[in-house]
């Protein structure tokens, strides 16, 4: 027998109405239909979030904008969006369920030709995903599924808080620098893409590719070992015995660079 219908989701809630779940799921447990229904729907709208932030990011990288900081911003956020989508995604086959393939409608973005136009349009696009998130936790709880009600607040509730956050602070300094609204690009503009720290931070790239300092002497147990020789055995050095402890042997390893400088290195001081 199929499991009975809980109760529905509310109205605002993309759920997907003709979802229907997997039959004789192994792994299905305590996964309400209802709340696999909002879930499906609101994987959807994560793809058509990550589609209009993708626009956004390509629209102010045409050559008559020519804000390449700007549009690397608005990508990075849309593979966020699409990450996120694709951990709902992972969460429902876990639990049991699946997501139905639907549609994907093009981004009603047009108007946004400018950069405040932009960056209200993001802010308005993650307060209603967050109110989203957040009637589908309550759903989770009036439905007796605390297992998504931790995982939603946790995963999904959180980073768009702060990316609210974010937005709002953006749109406060392109309010300062008076920025264009009607897509003729001004000295704000530039000012924003050059010199605003969120903009160019989500474009740096990583530095794990350097190699990592050296690590002091006195760290090394080789070395710590040559610091506690006694006196007498120097003095057999000067009277021309020979150099018994010339030579301290590190005994940590050294990190291994791409082009191979690190091993190079090592068996250097080996053969000394």
């Amino acid at each position: 027998l199929s499991e009975p219908r809980s109760k529905r989701p509310r109205g605002t809630l993309p759920a997907c109405a003709a979802h229907r779940p997997p039959p004789a799921s192994r792994v299905r447990t305590a996964f309400p239909a209802a709340v696999q229904e909002a879930l499906c729907g609101l994987t959807g709208a994560q793809l058509e979030l990550h589609y209009c932030l993708q626009a956004l990011g390509e629209y102010f990288d045409q050559s008559h904008v020519a804000l390449p900081n700007i549009s690397k911003f608005f990508l990075h956020q849309a593979l966020e969006e699409r990450k996120a989508a694709e951990a709902l995604m992972k969460y429902q086959q876990e639990r049991g369920g699946h997501y139905c393939s639907k549609t994907i409608q093009k981004p009603n973005c047009d108007y946004a030709v400018g950069l405040m136009k932009a960056l209200e349009l993001a802010m308005v696009q993650w307060k209603t995903m967050l109110r989203y998130f957040e009637e589908l936790y309550a759903l989770s709880i009036e439905n007796a599924d605390p297992h998504s009600a931790s995982t939603i607040k946790k995963q999904f509730i959180g980073p768009k808080i702060q990316k609210i956050k974010l937005m709002g602070d953006l749109l406060t300094n392109a309010r300062r620098l008076d920025c264009s609204q009607d897509g003729r690009n001004s000295l704000g503009d530039y000012f924003m893409d050059r010199l605003q720290k969120e903009f160019r931070t989500s474009i740096e790239p990583e530095s794990s590719d350097h190699c990592s300092p050296c690590p002091p002497l006195q760290h090394c147990t080789g070395a710590a070992e040559g610091l506690k020789r006694p006196q007498r055995e120097s003095s057999q050095h000067r009277n021309g015995i020979g150099p018994i402890y010339a030579t301290i042997h590190c005994t940590t390893m050294l990190p291994q660079c791409n082009d191979g400088t690190g091993a190079k290195v090592k068996q250097g001081r080996e053969g000394l």
